[in-house]
């Protein structure tokens, strides 16, 4: 069965969401995190940790996008996108709970991250052949 638009549409927002915010975290990780009252300083391991997240991101967007336009990766893809967008948004949540209230911006990823993740189990549930 070929990818239906509404599949390959959701996969590239995902990607494209995660392309950004990856390549920010990885070539100007202060700025992106200044944005959200976070000070990284000149903590050169600090940065070099973030820098690293950045670039693993950006690795699960080859496979997200990827989806999109390959058949055969379209489930392994919604996947990927659907474990990377919980898992962050629900580890914020976890963090709310734990540690506190963030600032707004952090709150508004969450829920933007758990939106995004719930939008994926929809495309594995309404897009059940793309499994075979």
């Amino acid at each position: 069965m070929k990818n239906s638009n509404v599949l390959k549409t959701i996969l590239l927002i995902s990607g494209l969401i995660a392309s950004g915010i990856g390549a920010a975290i990885l070539f100007a990780p202060g700025a992106f995190y200044a944005t959200y009252d976070i000070e990284l300083g000149g903590n050169f391991s600090l940065l070099n940790e973030i820098r690293a997240s950045g670039g693993a991101l950006l690795s699960s967007v080859i496979l997200i996008i990827s989806g999109a336009f390959v058949d055969k990766l379209a489930f392994t893809a919604t996947v990927v996108s659907t474990l990377l967008y919980l898992s962050y948004g629900l580890s914020r949540v976890m963090s709310i709970a734990i540690d506190g209230m963030p600032v707004e911006g952090l709150i508004q990823a969450a829920v933007i991250e758990i939106v995004m993740g719930l939008i994926c189990i929809f495309a594995l549930v309404k897009y059940p052949a793309m499994q075979k």
